[in-house]
């Protein structure tokens, strides 16, 4: 096993006292607001306080140990975050567990009015309330919308690389996946306009990744527009997962698809959102989606059964309330964290390049030269033959990095075509753990 940067998960949080790269802030905790004395836009987060998310049934954590053993030091697949949360969550869920009672919660209309007022304030899309429909996460949402246009045996359109979780929706639903490979040309993607439309022409749903995950693509209103078009032509329902939406890096612009100038395009679809990425929720299964099209809306809402947990509500409630001040100091620190990855692999990490994603706080890492490097298509030749599923060259190299560098990745084969040759690393956690897991790949890559 190659030598490894002396940094694992236990001596980065002995490393209280490590360097701040936001001017040595102390962190910031639930109990600074408990009393109300704190103003939390005026108080500095410190993301790089040192934050233990392992043995708390974690699944980014957690899980990979399960996988590969106690060698894993670093946690980089699944795509949540390693930061404490808004204060202002915790002190509402604190607030609401007090009163010890668990009986049927009713739903006011302030939970759909915060969602809208979020979405005017942020990106300028009016959604009436009454027009939002509440779910337990997207992909129940997807699923709900999938069972609607596409029965079981239709095909469903996406540009790919794409999030590996549609595939799940797709399998449940017992529809085609159609996929339409961007073209990538000096590390950024792009749609191949006459692949899409090919490919729609025998498609009834599109499933719109925005920004793209993993990618990091922030799609245009040009691009899409010239996708709603053709979807509109060939009358696919476009369903627009939106989820990522607040995490747009330096330069770039979220448009949401319902922001279209275009009426006829924008009333063929339906955008799906949470604020799960945003403030790190996913546990608490709360999404929403809407449709400017009443007809839409109402044929998926048939098909929508939700029943919303309590402290789910809670906690987003107060993310959208008063978490905007922490939000928008954790963006920044995100988009710092895409440009030391980015210069630090060029600099430091052989065999492995990055171009900065223009949204997410997700790196699509071109690995083809560690593939060739360590022989990963005929290790996977070999071992597909005596295994119930076939293996591809990155589930080796996934392996290969948890046992060399201690670093868990995810492989780009789970992305649909175009993820050969790529891993995902989550860059949502503390620079100092991000430098150090490239230093511990690094190490390993050098005794190739």
């Amino acid at each position: 096993m190659a030598h490894r940067a002396q940094l694992d998960r236990r001596t980065f949080l002995r490393g209280a006292g490590a360097a701040a790269l936001l001017g040595g802030a102390r962190p910031i905790s639930a109990l600074d607001f408990s009393s109300g004395s704190l103003n939390p836009g005026s108080q500095v987060v410190d993301f790089d306080a040192p934050f233990d998310r392992t043995g708390t049934d974690c699944t980014k954590w957690d899980g990979a140990v399960q996988d590969y053993g106690d060698v894993i030091e670093f946690g980089m697949g699944i795509a949540d975050t390693d930061f404490r949360t808004a204060p202002c969550i915790t002190r509402a869920l604190a607030e609401r567990c007090a009163h010890e009672n668990w009986g049927y919660l009713r739903r006011p209309a302030k939970y759909a009015e915060a969602v809208s007022e979020w979405n005017q304030r942020r990106y300028g899309v009016e959604i009436d309330p009454g027009d939002l429909v509440w779910t337990t996460g997207v992909h129940s949402a997807l699923i709900a919308a999938l069972q609607t246009f596409a029965p079981p045996g239709t095909r469903v359109l996406m540009t790919t690389p794409v999030y590996s979780g549609f595939y799940t929706d797709l399998r449940f639903t017992r529809t085609v996946a159609e996929d339409s490979q961007m073209t990538l040309e000096d590390g950024r993607y792009s749609i191949d306009y006459d692949d899409f439309e090919r490919r729609a022409a025998r498609s009834n749903v599109f499933i719109l990744c925005n920004p793209q995950n993993p990618t990091g693509n922030c799609w245009s209103p040009e691009d899409l527009m010239r996708m709603g078009e053709i979807c509109l032509r060939h009358r696919v329902v476009v369903l627009a997962d939106e989820i990522h939406c607040d995490f747009v890096n330096h330069g770039q612009t979220y448009t949401p698809f319902a922001s279209l100038p275009d009426r006829e395009i924008v009333n063929n679809s339906l955008t799906y959102k949470a604020a799960s990425k945003s403030f790190n929720l996913a546990a608490m299964k709360v999404s929403w989606y809407y449709s400017t099209n009443p007809d839409l809306l109402a044929r998926v809402r048939s098909n929508t059964r939700a029943d919303m947990p309590t402290l789910g509500l809670v906690a987003n409630h107060a993310a959208l309330t008063e978490g905007e001040p922490w939000l928008d100091q954790l963006l920044p620190y995100v988009d710092a964290n895409q440009d030391f990855a980015e210069q630090y692999i060029r600099d430091h990490v052989p065999h492995v390049t990055y171009r900065k994603a223009e949204g997410t706080y997700l790196a699509w890492l071109d690995v083809s030269e560690v593939v060739e490097a360590i022989g990963a298509k005929d290790t996977a030749t070999r071992e597909s033959v005596a295994s119930v599923n076939p293996v591809a060259p990155e589930d080796v190299v996934q392996r290969w990095f948890a046992e060399n560098a201690g670093v868990f990745l995810g492989p780009g084969n789970d992305y649909g075509t175009g993820g050969a040759g790529h891993m995902r690393m989550n860059l949502g956690t503390q620079r100092r753990r991000i430098q150090h897991a490239l230093d511990n790949m690094a190490a390993a890559l050098a005794q190739i």
